[in-house]
């Protein structure tokens, strides 16, 4: 039995995971911004021994920041203000005994997604399309993570004036006074300016796109994320801009682009990291 934790700046979710099944779930909310560092260490270890069992054989955390994942230290995790630099393996292992790993979530997406679908192919690259942009890559099965788990960082480049993320996340629909949620709503009831606000959206993510291939090769995208619920809606613009980015037509003929919005899923690539 392992245990895969994603903490996030809203929540916090737990799993205990079987094979590539999650058979226990806890959601908790997530720490709050004034809490100093030990106590958001006490509140994680916590909602942890509410979920643990003796069978638990290790315990795998991912995170919204950068991380040194040999030792286990995140910087500057993004919504918790007190995790400036925190040794969270030392804190979970002293507590409970069990080997820790800690990774970047984005690279838990990646690793859940590939279990989840029995992925094999050589290069697979997981986006998370939510409050921001998230990359991991698996190339020949492994996680390729980098130093401090920064491989996938690249949704921080320059673009129009900002950067990816500005414009491939649920960014995209807040700057325009809506929620994703709203967003796809509309886009249900036929309303134009959702779906051209779609369009516009997936042009932008077809950019993006031509970035990925063009820095990792992918045999296998797989889109997730709160916004890969109105994949539908800006499917069309998104391959037609990928199309005319991305000039090796022979590398997209043989593309398989996959879609899994399902919020758990970084929980159970968690439990899929190893030291």
């Amino acid at each position: 039995m392992l245990l895969g934790i994603d903490i996030g700046g809203t929540t916090i979710n737990l799993g205990l995971v079987k094979g590539s099944d999650i058979v226990v779930k806890k959601t908790v909310p997530s720490f709050a911004k004034e809490w100093t560092k030990q106590q958001t260490l006490d509140y994680l270890c916590d909602q942890i021994s509410g979920i643990i069992s003796p069978e638990v054989k290790h315990i795998g955390i991912g995170v919204p920041t950068l991380v040194d994942p040999v030792r286990g230290i995140a910087y500057q995790a993004a919504n918790i203000p007190s995790w400036d630099e925190v040794n969270i393996k030392e804190a979970v292992e002293k507590r409970f005994g069990v080997p820790v790993s800690v990774n970047n979530d984005s690279n838990c997406f990646a690793l859940g997604a590939a279990a989840k679908l029995g992925v094999r192919d050589r290069v697979v690259v997981g986006i998370t399309l939510g409050t921001g942009l998230g990359v991991g890559v698996i190339v020949d099965g492994k996680l390729l993570d980098g130093t401090h788990c920064g491989v996938g960082e690249i949704g921080a480049l320059p673009y129009n004036g900002h950067d990816y993320e500005e414009f491939c996340s649920k960014k995209f629909f807040t700057a325009r006074h809506l929620g994703g949620k709203e967003a796809y709503d509309a886009a249900e009831s036929g309303s134009e300016e959702a779906l051209a606000m779609f369009d516009e959206f997936g042009r932008h993510l077809g950019e993006f796109l031509s970035v990925v291939m063009f820095a990792y090769d992918a045999d296998c995208i797989i889109l997730g994320g709160g916004v890969a619920n109105s994949y539908k809606h800006f499917k069309t613009s998104m391959e037609k801009t990928l199309g005319m980015r991305y000039p090796y037509v022979k590398a997209l003929e043989s593309l398989r682009i996959e879609v899994l919005p399902q919020g758990d899923i970084p929980v159970l690539g968690a439990s899929q990291l190893t030291n």
